[in-house]
């Protein structure tokens, strides 16, 4: 009787030393409804008509408390003018952590404007990895449920200063830390990246722009299916898309900028019911 005793608190330290140095469970990921009606709202926000289940807007803006929504970051290059992760706030707090020119002036996106986050080496990765931590936080607490990480092609405007196997390996540690903080994240555009942007960084599903008129909707379907949610700038790709595609795949139409409902350029269609 006494040795059984004794095993018995023997195992049962075994069973407290066992639960103290398990690792902590990682919360559960939500994944928008593949195929639902959604609107894209980086632009600005508005109300989103009744039948919108899924919701982008900016990380700076608030989601909408009924639907799914999914955070903007841009992840790869400076946010917009004068919030925190702006071009001049990095210039003025993280300066070396910008690609810069042989004269010492950042690289600028051409299109936009941004400058472009230097994620050459382990060490620059972590740093700007570090700060943006804060920003998906910020995400969780505003109760989005997923984040839309831009500019996943930065490395064809960085004038040789890192490539894409960089942009994978940040993109890995970035998508991780989103998932530890229960969050989704979509591949935003990089058709390029094939089935590795699912495989082996992890992103859940994907948001792509003008996949139809630069033919690689395919990429994305055979990465994630019909978990995709497709935006087309021209009226002749948004009709293909949806006779290709509509009824499986979320699509719709946008005006370039994005601009909110009420602007004279807002343009929002979605495909015809069949």
């Amino acid at each position: 009787m006494l040795r059984l005793r004794y095993l018995t608190v023997g195992t049962l330290l075994l069973l407290v030393a066992s639960c103290g140095t398990s690792e902590p469970e990682t919360p559960r990921v939500e994944l928008p409804p593949a195929g639902a009606r959604f609107d894209y709202q980086i632009g600005g926000p508005y109300r989103p008509d009744a039948r919108v289940r899924i919701v982008v807007r900016d990380r700076g803006e608030t989601p909408v408390g009924d639907r799914y929504n999914v955070c903007y970051l841009n992840a790869l290059q400076t946010q917009p003018e004068p919030m925190e992760g702006s071009l001049t706030w990095w210039r003025r707090n993280h300066d070396d952590l910008l690609v810069k020119k042989p004269d010492g002036e950042p690289v600028l996106d051409p299109e936009w404007d941004e400058g472009i986050l230097d994620i050459s080496t382990p060490d620059r990765r972590q740093k700007i990895l570090d700060i943006q931590q804060k920003w998906i936080d910020g995400c969780k607490t505003s109760r989005f449920q997923a984040i839309e990480a831009d500019n996943l092609d930065s490395h064809t405007r960085a004038d040789g200063a890192f490539d894409l196997n960089a942009t994978k390996e940040f993109m890995k540690a970035f998508v991780r830390y989103a998932h530890e903080k229960g969050l989704a994240v979509a591949q935003k555009n990089g058709g390029e990246l094939g089935d590795s942007g699912r495989r082996d960084i992890g992103f859940d599903f994907a948001i792509t722009e003008d996949c139809e008129a630069h033919d690689e909707c395919r990429l994305y379907a055979e990465a994630f299916g019909d978990n995709f949610f497709q935006v087309e700038y021209t009226d002749e790709a948004f009709r293909k898309s949806c006779a290709d595609r509509g009824g499986k795949v979320s699509i719709i139409r946008r005006d370039r900028n994005v601009v909110p409902y009420g602007h004279s350029d807002y343009v929002n269609e979605v495909c015809p019911a069949s």
